[in-house]
């Protein structure tokens, strides 16, 4: 797949997607469609189990890149177009059934922040600054933070964080549990790859990918309804090739054979 706004490479069936929009990473309408695109391609990639979403040079993404608003002022469709293409972005990574990491190696603002909240994991180097500043243009996180912020963390933090617009290091993003775990810059994407092969090694994709649609999907319903999809989930794999195998293997205390199906 040809891109303009994102580097894409693999690593042992885990692909990496750097956001590269110079010189800030800003998600215009363009680069929010080219990573719908990217993510949409890459849930039907039999040789994609894991992503990695981060960025090029010093930015993860700086935010959305408010050109675009002065062209939506006086009109309300406008800014309704860019608000529901941020929502469906993010809405779309956190629907992926297989795990995205988030590894945020620079300032992560605004939308930035919010596409970080999207992914399945997060973790930040110990240099990069998290915010959503929309307050103080007169506007307010709209790609999912008012949502997602309260959900991840509470509500509090997320009136703190957004009310007040202030901008936090990566540790205190760990404190708050907005991310998962903080790293030096160089120890970055290594870590961020161990952890994406953590999710991978020894199992299954067919138990990977309803693990992560049952904890997601399940994550903004009533628990019935999360448990019907659970169990069925669960029944579902007892027609695979690869439960036989890993039930088989335990059995004859040795390492499974999955072939993925």
């Amino acid at each position: 797949m040809e891109t303009k706004f994102a580097n894409i490479r693999k690593q042992n069936f885990i692909t990496i997607v750097e956001v590269n929009n110079a010189p800030a990473n800003a998600l215009s309408s363009a680069c929010i469609a080219e990573l719908r695109s990217i993510f949409s391609m890459l849930a039907e990639d039999d040789e994609t189990r894991a992503i990695i979403l981060t960025g090029a040079g010093r930015f993860f993404v700086a935010g959305a890149d408010i050109k675009e608003f002065v062209s939506a002022l006086g009109d309300q469709e406008k800014g309704l177009a860019m608000a529901k293409a941020g929502q469906a972005l993010c809405d779309e990574i956190e629907a992926m059934k297989k795990p995205v990491i988030a590894a945020i190696n620079g300032p992560a603002l605004g939308g930035g922040l919010e596409l970080a909240m999207g992914c399945h994991f997060r973790i930040t180097s110990d240099t990069a600054i998290l915010g959503l500043p929309e307050l103080k243009l007169g506007l307010l996180p709209t790609f999912g933070g008012t949502q997602r912020l309260s959900r991840i963390t509470n509500m509090a933090t997320a009136l703190d964080l957004i009310l007040t617009s202030k901008q936090i290091s990566g540790k205190e993003a760990a404190n708050l549990g907005l991310v998962q775990l903080v790293v030096s810059q160089e120890e970055l994407l290594p870590t961020a790859l161990l952890i994406a092969q953590s999710f991978l090694e020894g199992k299954s994709m067919t138990s990977v990918t309803r693990a992560v649609e049952c904890i997601t999907q399940g994550y903004n319903e009533n628990i019935s309804e999360g448990l019907k999809r659970e169990r069925e989930k669960f029944s579902e794999l007892f027609l695979t090739d690869d439960a036989k195998e890993g039930i088989q293997a335990f059995i004859e205390k040795r390492k499974p054979n999955f072939i993925h199906s």
